[in-house]
């Protein structure tokens, strides 16, 4: 196994963890290529590739946007896997895949993990899987040492400690109600929810859904293990394109060096 995927928990051993998201193939497979090196380079502790999907559920306008995008380039997930099988040597922080549950199966979903375990991605997000559904998927997962990530969201209180003493790898709590995208002002709610799931289990929680800024993602910081930015950066992509990478690496750095402030 790639050392990688190996090291998920890796991506906490050394304060808080900031984890980036960008959609594979927006808005070719090359500036992905560029943009996971930059990231890496501005200090990721993870970063979370998103692989598209016609109808992206937990989204908000921005991400389906680069799904279309990355789609009408024609990103398929064999290609994704054969960029990150090339890269292989030139990635050295965990990877994480985040995408639905429909594009798993339609791969095969000992196939896909069994590529997952061949590229080095050592975690997947699924956000259209229930907590209770999760038993489609949990087996391929642990034959192939991928970690399947539980979500947390603002809705969880009755099932948080079921959801805590069962969870893998990180704990993925959803800062707000709704889909993906950016915000002026975070749910204050969360900190009290991560107080509780801490409670019940040592796995990291970091938060996404709606971080949009270096000094949120600070503020953030103060209270959860990790930060979660995707839509911020994705915007970032769809305003440059191709030559999005500096523009990634400049906002990352930002946010890193906010982070260590935390």
């Amino acid at each position: 196994m790639n050392n990688r995927s190996c090291t998920l928990s890796g991506a906490f051993a050394n304060g808080k963890a900031f984890i980036p998201f960008i959609t594979c193939g927006d808005p070719n497979l090359e500036t992905t290529k560029a943009c996971i090196l930059a990231l890496q380079e501005a200090g990721a502790s993870l970063i979370e590739l998103g692989i598209p999907f016609s109808d992206p559920t937990a989204e908000g306008p921005v991400i389906q946007a680069a799904n279309i995008r990355a789609l009408t380039a024609h990103t398929t997930t064999d290609s994704i896997f054969s960029l990150l099988r090339s890269m292989k040597n030139d990635i050295h922080v965990p990877l994480a895949f985040m995408t639905y549950a429909n594009v798993v199966f339609s791969y095969g979903a000992d196939r896909f993990m069994q590529s997952c375990k061949d590229v080095g991605v050592g975690a997947l997000i699924l956000p259209d899987i229930p907590y209770e559904e999760k038993e489609e998927f949990q087996a391929s997962c642990d034959k192939h040492g991928v970690a399947l990530i539980s979500f947390i969201a603002p809705t969880s209180e009755k099932r948080v400690v079921r959801i805590a003493k069962d969870a893998q790898g990180f704990i993925y709590v959803v800062s707000s109600l709704g889909v993906t995208g950016t915000r002026s002002t975070l749910d204050s709610h969360v900190s009290s929810v991560i107080s509780l799931i801490r409670q019940h289990t040592s796995v990291p929680c970091a938060v996404g859904f709606g971080i949009s800024t270096p000094e949120q993602a600070r503020d953030v910081a103060r209270y959860a293990d990790g930060v979660i930015i995707g839509s911020a950066i994705v915007k970032i992509i769809e305003r440059y394109g191709v030559d999005a990478p500096a523009h990634v690496k400049q906002f990352a750095c930002d946010v890193v060096e906010a982070i260590k402030q935390a």
